[in-house]
């Protein structure tokens, strides 16, 4: 669970040893910009952004009586963000699986994948979809309402 946040905290503390540098050589107003860029950074690459996940098997149980797709995604992963950044307000519909916090999610996620764990990898109906486009996604979600 922590080194979920490794990415975001490591651009926060550099975002504030750059401001801190800027600050010492008498220019703070780049010093607060920088600080916002690294902190909005930080923001994406967290897991906050993030519908709360859960684990796979309760995804699986979910999308079986609810017909939505299950998306197992990882912190920091750009591909994941992407998904859930154009998803907007529809991410919610969908079960989020974390496969760093989820054994089974992982293992899930390398059945799928030939032994890789690529994500995003979305799963509707029982067939998984690597990486998939976030439109076809948002009709998923959708078709499945």
């Amino acid at each position: 669970m922590m080194r979920a946040w490794i990415p975001p905290m490591l651009l926060a503390l550099s975002g504030s040893a750059v401001a801190a540098g800027q600050i010492f050589q008498g220019s703070p107003g780049t010093a607060a910009a920088l600080l916002l860029a690294f902190l909005a950074l930080a923001g994406v690459n967290s897991p906050l952004i993030f519908p709360r996940s859960i684990d796979a098997q309760e995804a699986q149980r979910r999308s079986a009586v609810d017909g939505r797709p299950v998306v197992f995604w990882r912190p920091g992963c750009t591909y994941c963000i992407r998904l859930r950044i154009r998803l907007g307000r529809s991410a919610r519909q969908a079960h989020w699986v974390d496969i760093w916090r989820d054994p089974a999610g992982a293992a899930a996620v390398r059945a799928a994948n030939d032994g890789n764990e690529t994500v995003p990898t979305v799963i509707v109906a029982g067939q998984p979809h690597t990486n998939p486009d976030p439109a076809w996604v948002r009709g998923q979600l959708s078709s499945s309402v």
